[in-house]
């Protein structure tokens, strides 16, 4: 039998840096960030059918974040996913959650730091064909981050508020471009790849679902935000609706703005459709693109630093990481995560393909972001057995297994040996309990 969750009375903080727009914004700013500054390339080479998996993405994000603002209003514990199945299913299910949850989380930072100097080379054009160099700045950035990080939770939450604000403006001016100065002669093939529709859908969503990262993510410093249980909620359906609404527009754009031969190998995909407005236009985007994934990556960070915190808060992890729940500045847990993200970057970065690179994390990040979310929707169903959310939150766990599916065998292998380790850690630590 499973132990019942702690009191929440110790790990309550004295203060809660966290409000309504520092939340949005951590939801917000994770989902935008290299999802919409990097995929336009990956969906082109699947066709015009593509945008049939992001319909289907933005539905079922909005059935996720139905799942995710009921079971935000059940506790005020911070951990989100961990805590939502440990309360529903008891300590393996809930320790399994969390360590798969943060492994797609720390293994999405060398995958977001890539993007980020994809973009940089408009700058630094140079930097595309040294390998060296882009994982040095990769690394500046990803340390640097972690730094703001350490100083404080609120100094956190201060930087993704001002970079999601800062991210929004590049966006809109690349929407309105595409629909005045862009041409549908630039669209992609239907279906250029001659795929059949379900695996072009399974193919997409989990592209997309990529860019649709985050709708959780809300809940899991919930020890730290105001009103967790009012806050969360409304943060979460705000941040989806006003998200989707920009992707698909913006998506659409640059597809109309890029010829798709082009687009296919693009390394910078909306500097490129930023040619259209001049000379200045590429280095405006790229400008906004590495402010958009920068806050991406500080709000990642952020996340990933707070599970093991929690997972050792509750005798689940060593206790080292426990350290900082009580000023939500878990300092070891951010350290442990930056040397598996940098071992990977060092491990990953030697061919020197950005894109190639961004893909293969993106599939195997997805594939284990997507198992706990899957739990949770099991443990929204078990709590609504009685009522008609057990229908929107059953719905939200079928979305949540096609879309795993769509990760493919190599993501499922490797996430599979990440689980396997998960639960030796789990093992090791209920003996030395």
């Amino acid at each position: 039998m499973s132990s019942a969750p702690q009191s929440n009375t110790n790990e309550e903080p004295l203060q809660k840096p966290l409000g309504f727009w520092s939340v949005w914004s951590l939801i917000a700013g994770i989902m935008i960030g290299s999802g919409i500054f990097f995929l336009p390339s990956d969906m082109a080479s699947l066709g015009l059918i593509s945008f049939a998996g992001w319909i289907f993405t933005a539905f079922g994000a909005l059935l996720l974040a139905f799942v995710f603002a009921r079971l935000s209003t059940r506790t005020d514990r911070s951990g989100g996913v961990y805590v939502y199945a440990q309360d529903a299913f008891g300590d393996l299910a809930g320790f399994m959650s969390g360590w798969a949850y943060w492994c797609g989380y720390w293994i999405s930072i060398p995958t977001l730091a890539t993007a980020f100097v994809g973009y940089l080379t408009v700058f630094i054009p140079g930097l595309s064909d040294n390998a060296p160099a882009k994982l040095a700045f990769a690394l500046v950035l990803m340390w640097g981050l972690i730094g703001i990080n350490m100083i404080s939770l609120k100094s956190a939450g201060r930087f993704q508020l001002v970079t999601m604000l800062l991210k929004i403006l590049p966006l809109i001016i690349i929407i309105f471009a595409g629909f005045t100065l862009g041409s549908t002669d630039n669209l992609p093939p239907v279906n250029p790849g001659g795929i059949g529709f379900f695996e072009a859908l399974a193919a997409g969503s989990i592209t997309a679902m990529w860019a649709f990262s985050g709708i959780e993510a809300g809940a899991t410093p919930a020890g730290n935000i105001n009103d967790p249980k009012r806050t969360v909620p409304r943060a979460i359906f705000f941040a989806v609706i006003s998200v989707g609404i920009i992707y698909i527009a913006a998506m659409y754009a640059v597809m109309r703005l890029v010829p798709y031969e082009t687009l296919i190998g693009s390394e910078r995909p909306f500097s490129d459709a930023a040619a259209v407005l001049g000379s200045w236009g590429p280095p405006l985007i790229a400008t906004g693109a590495l402010i958009a994934m920068a806050g991406s990556l500080n709000g990642i960070i952020l996340v990933t630093g707070q599970m093991p915190m929690a997972l050792a808060v509750n005798n689940l992890f060593p206790k080292i990481f426990a350290g900082g729940h009580e000023s939500g500045t878990p300092r070891a847990s951010l350290l442990l995560c930056g040397v598996l993200a940098t071992a990977l970057m060092l491990m990953s970065f030697a061919d020197g393909n950005l894109l190639e690179l961004f893909k293969k994390l993106l599939t195997m990040s997805m594939f284990m972001y997507l198992l706990p979310l899957f739990v949770s929707c099991l443990a929204e169903m078990k709590h609504s057995a009685r009522n008609f959310g057990v229908v929107l939150a059953a719905l939200a766990a079928g979305y949540s297994a096609f879309t795993i599916f769509g990760a493919g065998t190599e993501s499922m292998i490797w996430g599979s040996l990440l689980l396997l380790v998960g639960l030796g850690v789990y093992g090791a630590m209920r003996v030395t309990r």
